[in-house]
């Protein structure tokens, strides 16, 4: 059994051995891999992308999804009994909450495999799609050069931690104030874009859209990073805030088609909380 919640945990190896799984999985291998599993999900009603992929590839392998509002977890009884009641039934807990001690708390008492579908601090299972649909595209991307335009804050933060894992080089762009630790920051997105293969961002708060106003992406932005970049906004992404509405109708944008392989990489991602460290090329 292996728990996925952040991606500082686990090794580049892990991270391509999912990618092995996802291709395999599209090969038409593991059908029916979840029979008679029931995987116990707790999202709130504001999610799409990430619920509608974890449930859809748990109906394809064959389990059974059963789905509670984040919110339940958020009461009087102490997380710990949740989660030891949990263990007499359910066979792996998906959970999507702000609070990132929640993923850890349910980690500590669960006998099944734990999956961390976001929280405030990181979103592993985004970036790692993200990642394998940039492997599908770039001749290796891990040599390409990121840039992070917009505030420390879980798809920034998340992105760091897969920089550190695989060893790209990442930057970021923003105000000062906004941050993350560690990382390169440019305070001018035009310098900031120059030399950059893949420019990333997510989605701004209102109260700070304000200090963000000279650091949209546009066009004419990506115009000024390398021959061949890409753009890939995290959603939801807000045409007119951190986003321009040319800059999603170019051929720099891949963000609808990146998301298609969210589906077969979190089923990936199931397989491999369930294989015990062993080789899956034994499968």
């Amino acid at each position: 059994m292996r728990n996925l919640i952040d991606i500082q945990s686990i090794k580049k190896e892990d991270i391509f051995e999912i990618f092995y799984l996802a291709d395999k999985i599209q090969e038409g291998k593991f059908q029916g891999f979840l029979n008679e599993k029931s995987i116990v999900l707790f999202f709130p009603n504001t999610s799409i992308r990430t619920r509608v992929t974890f449930e859809k590839g748990i109906y394809l392998l064959g389990g059974q999804s059963i789905l509670f509002p984040t919110e339940t977890l958020d009461k009087k009884e102490k997380l710990e009994d949740v989660c030891k009641y949990l263990n007499n039934w359910a066979d792996a807990i998906i959970v999507r909450h702000r609070n990132m001690d929640v993923i850890r708390e349910f980690m500590r008492h669960s006998t099944v495999p734990i999956i961390n579908a976001m929280t405030d601090s990181n979103h592993p299972t985004e970036i790692i799609s993200d990642l394998y649909s940039l492997s599908k595209i770039r001749l290796d991307f891990t040599k390409d050069k990121y840039l992070y335009c917009g505030k420390s804050g879980n798809i920034g933060l998340s992105w760091k931690e897969a920089a550190n894992v695989l060893g790209f080089e990442l930057s970021q762009c923003c105000p000062k104030g906004y941050e993350m630790e560690g990382v390169r920051a440019f305070r001018e997105i035009k310098e900031a874009v120059k030399g950059k293969d893949i420019i990333c961002t997510d989605s701004l708060p209102a109260d700070i859209l304000g200090d963000f106003e000279h650091y949209q992406i546009t066009k004419n932005i990506m115009d000024m990073a390398n021959e061949n970049a890409i753009f890939n906004p995290c959603p939801p992404f807000y045409r007119g805030e951190e986003v321009s509405e040319d800059v999603i109708d170019s051929n720099y944008f891949v963000g609808h088609h990146f998301k298609k392989h969210l589906l077969e990489v979190q089923q990936a991602i199931m397989i491999y909380c369930f294989m015990n460290e062993e080789d899956p090329r034994q499968k």
